[in-house]
């Protein structure tokens, strides 16, 4: 029997009921979401379960979504059950003052070094991470480059002429 979104939907609604919500997107890879304090118990789930045994974690990345009121970041966990060949979304969401999630190094070995990269970018903390600290940017930094809290330009740049750039004005 063929592992499809359907039988991975209900397995989650068996095990967790409406506290975890699916749908599909266009290409048909199912994402889950569900409540940050249930994190590791999904994650484990999934894994673990004889039938779904998403094992192997290919990506864990950050997203922030400025608008987003309350749940500002999230965690995303890309899962792929080899046995299946079938992939999976999950993810978590957090608010901006308390970008707090449970760490997935337990159980993915992989997911050190992805957390950290997670954490440099999107300031997000990771209980439990067994050395949390930043890997790409230089301690002394004050901020997350890949928060969405700053201009993408400087715009008192005397520097630069809007026209050469197709903006503002008509080129002749």
């Amino acid at each position: 029997m063929a592992l499809t979104n359907q039988i991975i939907q209900q397995r989650l609604q068996e095990k967790f009921g409406e506290s975890v919500a699916a749908l599909v997107d266009g290409y048909g890879l199912l994402e889950i979401t569900a409540p940050r304090e249930l994190n590791l118990k999904v994650l484990n789930f999934l894994y673990d379960d004889a039938v779904l045994q998403f094992q192997f974690l290919t990506d864990l990345t950050g997203v922030h979504y400025p608008s987003n009121k309350g749940n500002e970041l999230a965690v995303v966990y890309h899962l792929h059950s080899l046995k299946e060949n079938v992939r999976i979304r999950f993810k978590i969401f957090a608010p901006i003052e308390q970008p707090e999630v449970y760490t997935a190094t337990g159980l993915f070995s992989a997911a050190n070094w992805m957390e950290r990269e997670t954490y440099d970018f999107f300031g997000i903390l990771f209980v439990g991470h067994p050395n949390l600290k930043r890997i790409l940017n230089v301690e002394e930094m004050d901020y997350f480059p890949l928060r969405k809290e700053f201009p993408l330009e400087d715009q008192t740049r005397i520097d630069k002429d809007d026209e050469m750039f197709g903006r503002g004005g008509t080129l002749k």
